[in-house]
Formats: C-alpha cells, structure tokens, sequence
C-alpha cells in the first residue's frame, strides 16, 4: 500500500476548512480538471459520516466512477473516507485539520492499493503515485484558495 501525504497551511478559521473539505459542490469545483461530479449517494451539501458519495470523473482520458463512504468524522478536526467500489484494490483519505494560529493546517493522508497485483505496482511506479500525488496537491490549494476567498 502506498501513501501520499500533505499539508497545507490556510488562512481561515478550522470550521470553514473542515466544511469546504466535505462539501460536495465544492468537492466537484477543486476536481474540475478531471471533471468530477457526484452521481449518486450525497450528491449536494456536506457530507457526514457514514453517508456515501458516487464520483464520476474522467482520469487518463477514460470516465470512472467511484463511490466512497465515511467511515469515521470528529467535527472539526478529521474526517476519513474509503473507497467501497472502484477502480482501486482499495483507498483510504484521511483529512486532518489542526488550529495554528489564526489559520488552518490540513493534512491529507491518503493511502492505497492498486489493483491488477504487479502490473498495479509498474503503474505506481511508472505514473499513478506521481498523479494521485499531483490531484491532491491540486485540490488543496484549490481549497485553501475558495477558503481564503471567504
């Protein structure tokens, strides 16, 4: 299982980041690039634990769709969802959100298994690390981008 983490300083408050990071609307705005949209489960709103999202979203030139749940939210401070169905083995995304000073910091950790044994473990290594690692690099400043707006 490989595991991609990062963190990101915002200038706003932990509630508006921790909100931002489980809305859906804003979900699909930071992964316009790979124009995500939810399909089923939540598909407006916040998202709380246990409920589930179903993603449609173009990735390597091929639409997906890939459904999550949230298995796990402390308000305000961390929230952790899984992949339940996909093109994964299996993921797990823990955001993480810590008060410094008048900001926030968030930190992603989002761990996964490819699928496909060891032509999943070539593919990690020949692009797919690099990509996931770049997506969500991408969303956090997005986010911290629309927080910092507010």
């Amino acid at each position: 299982m490989l595991t991609i983490k990062h963190d990101i300083y915002i200038n706003a408050p932990i509630n508006v980041c921790f909100d931002l990071a489980r809305n859906v609307e804003v979900h699909t705005e930071t992964t316009s690039k790979t124009k995500e949209k939810a399909i089923g489960g939540v598909t407006v709103g916040l998202m709380e634990n246990g409920d589930t999202v179903t993603w449609e979203a173009i990735h390597f030139g091929v639409k997906q769709k890939l459904t999550a749940k949230i298995i796990e939210m402390e308000k305000p401070y961390k929230f952790t969802d899984v992949m339940v169905k996909g093109a994964f083995h299996s993921f797990t995304h823990r955001h993480e959100f810590i008060e410094s000073g008048t900001g926030t910091i968030m930190k992603d950790t989002f761990s996964y298994k490819s699928p496909f044994g060891i032509l999943g473990k070539i593919a990690d290594t020949l692009f797919l690390e690099k990509y996931m690692r770049k997506f969500i690099i991408h969303r956090a400043k997005e986010l911290k981008r629309i927080a910092e707006k507010r």
